[in-house]
């Protein structure tokens, strides 16, 4: 049995900026742009035609078409019913740490007061309605529902519908609809509204709505989040002048920061754990330690052997999207990571809060040997909605705060206009928009 070896990038006495150093790692990803012309004429069919042409697209792309997109409410309890005992305790014990978390995000509104009678207040504001999206594919996401939901009813979101594709799979009183353990999730949530819909079709119904098969209103919604394959990707980006998004989101990623000191069979784990999920799925090693790159290396050719998916994961930690990076020191190696903004950061050094405590730049940090991302995809009470892509170096993961928004609310009396009346004409002049200083000017004549 030949030894399974990661590509190696040696950044080993190398001093870099920070433009080669992006351009150093190893970086996947996906081109939206090329899909665009494939997605946007579906987009605007399904504007037009609504579930009709919702339904008739999933039949072509899925083989599988339901008799109507909205899910009757009594399979969601009839999913919720059968549900396997062991997963809905895990369930419940996922929303339990995921709502205790998210419940904590939620922002208070704010007063400041200027001066006498001069008061911005910021209120902070749900989102009315949202659409949830829940991937299918390789894997069943019942995780995905806690993490779009849980947060969106923490914000107070009045209005949630889950979108998912129905599985062609699927037999007896659940065919045509999407798993039912999606379905259990969403009864579990409190959730009485999924679509069996997925892929750019589901997107561009959730943007534009429409009337379903039985002439039921699917009322389209403001705000789409939740993460899927390149085509729902590109119809996110299509529709995003429509309605909010929370991110284009690419395929999965994680980097381990580690040391000497890291057990390598735990980083192996994790990252197969991680290529698991994808072919294009990014694996990343960060070491300043020649003899644990070998180490691991040698571990995941044992792991492999045992590992259901061992092909999927091999393509995804064989692509150029993942890699070990070997650097001179831990120092380096912070710098490297920070570079990187990986979707998901393990630390595993000595001092590994300290070393956490550093980074700036991830979507979610994992310390220590005892806390791996399957902790944070399912029970750390985190989200696992994160920024892909390097995005993290600017954006958030899916929290509370993504489903309210910021309004502020001015209140003036006569006398505080009057105070700043000056200052605002002024202003406006400088910018050559005098009527904006003639409505201050008019309120105080006589």
């Amino acid at each position: 049995m030949s030894t399974f070896r990661m590509p190696r990038v040696d950044l080993r006495d190398r001093s870099l900026s920070a433009a080669q150093l992006r351009a150093a790692l190893p970086r996947g990803g996906v081109d939206v742009d090329a899909v665009v012309p494939v997605v946007r004429p579906i987009v605007e069919d399904v504007a037009e035609r609504g579930a009709a042409a919702a339904l008739e697209y999933g039949e072509r792309f899925d083989g599988v078409r339901p008799a109507a997109v909205r899910v009757p409410a009594a399979e969601l309890t009839a999913a919720a019913a059968e549900l396997d005992d062991d997963v809905r305790a895990a369930l419940e014990i996922a929303i339990e740490r995921t709502r205790a978390v998210h419940a904590d995000q939620r922002r208070t509104d704010t007063v400041t007061e200027l001066g006498p009678g001069a008061v911005v207040t910021e209120r902070w504001v749900p989102v009315e309605r949202v659409g949830l999206y829940v991937p299918g594919g390789n894997a069943v996401y019942p995780s995905s529902v806690v993490m779009n939901v849980v947060p969106a009813q923490a914000a107070g979101v009045d209005s949630l519908v889950i979108a998912s594709p129905p599985q062609r799979d699927n037999t007896g009183a659940f065919a045509g609809l999407p798993h039912p353990t999606i379905l259990a999730a969403a009864a579990l949530l409190g959730v009485r509204e999924v679509w069996a819909v997925g892929g750019a079709q589901g997107i561009a119904l959730l943007a534009y709505g429409g009337a379903d098969t039985d002439g039921a209103e699917l009322d389209p919604v403001d705000m789409i989040t939740g993460p899927g394959n390149i085509y729902v990707t590109a119809a996110k980006r299509i529709c995003r002048s429509q309605v909010g998004i929370d991110a284009e989101a690419g395929p999965t990623e994680i980097a381990i920061l580690a040391d000497d000191t890291a057990d390598p069979a735990h980083v192996a784990a994790d990252l197969i754990s991680q290529a698991e999920h994808d072919e294009m799925a990014a694996s990343v090693l960060v070491t300043d330690s020649a003899e644990l790159a070998e180490s691991v290396d040698a571990e995941i050719t044992a792991q492999l052997e045992t590992t259901v998916h061992r092909e999927r994961v091999r393509t995804a930690l064989s692509g150029p999207q993942s890699a070990t990076v070997l650097v001179d020191d831990t120092d380096t190696g912070v710098r490297v990571v920070n570079a990187y903004a990986a979707e998901h950061l393990e630390i595993q050094t000595a001092d590994a809060p300290g070393v956490a405590a550093r980074i700036r730049s991830a979507g979610a940090i994992f310390v220590g040997a005892y806390a791996p991302v399957s902790l944070g995809d399912y029970c750390a009470g985190s989200n696992h909605v994160l920024p892909t892509a390097g995005s993290a170096r600017h954006s958030s993961g899916l929290s509370t705060q993504t489903f309210l928004r910021g309004i502020h609310v001015i209140e003036h009396t006569e006398a505080a206009l009057k105070d700043v009346a000056g200052h605002v004409i002024a202003l406006a002049n400088a910018e050559q928009l005098p009527s904006h200083g003639e409505a201050v000017r008019r309120r105080f004549e006589r």
